[in-house]
């Protein structure tokens, strides 16, 4: 069975091997640094807990927590956790899911990489933390 194309899923125009797309971001927050380091904390946090729901849940329950992820990844400019979620909220068939949601963890690892080290270098008031 081949997958559409996501509809609703528009990538930046810039490619990029980034996870993020960080100029989304700072347009987001329109450049309020301390208020994009608290939105990819929540991210973060909600990829955290979202993922293990997804894999544990119910076919019919997956579709709302991939389109709960995709808003929240479309936000901070993680564009590849929105497409991989898209592709997630779509599907229906159980083994059609399990490889949608691996691709999915995939996407996310990378995402929460970057977060991680964005996170660290920055406590969020501009300046860099220490040891």
């Amino acid at each position: 069975m081949a997958l559409a194309a996501p509809k609703s899923v528009e990538a930046p125009t810039a490619v990029s091997d980034a996870a993020l797309d960080l100029e989304h971001l700072r347009r987001m927050t329109f450049g309020d640094r301390r208020l994009e380091r608290e939105l990819l904390a929540l991210f973060d946090q909600q990829a955290s807990v979202l993922l293990p729901r997804m894999q544990a849940a119910d076919a019919a329950s997956v579709g709302a927590l991939a389109h709960t992820l995709k808003g929240s990844a479309l936000g901070v400019g993680a564009f590849a956790v929105a497409e991989a979620a898209a592709e997630v909220e779509r599907l229906r068939e159980p083994a059609a899911l399990r490889d949608r949601i691996a691709r999915l963890e995939v996407a996310i690892a990378a995402a929460r990489a970057q977060i991680g080290a964005l996170l660290a270098e920055d406590d969020g008031s501009g300046t860099a933390r220490k040891g």
